[in-house]
């Protein structure tokens, strides 16, 4: 995962209470993201 990738998970992770797994591909953080974005409702008031 790119170094904004890690960042912004690490900080959704500890928002929604799950583990925070350094190891992801760019694409599996990508869609981690997503997970926890809906999880903490947070990043979806810019999305239609």
């Amino acid at each position: 995962m790119t170094g904004a990738q890690k960042s912004y998970l690490k900080t959704l992770s500890e928002e929604a209470g799950e583990e925070f797994d350094e190891g992801l591909s760019k694409a599996e953080a990508s869609r981690r993201i997503d997970e926890l974005q809906h999880k903490t409702g947070r990043g979806l008031e810019n999305r239609h």
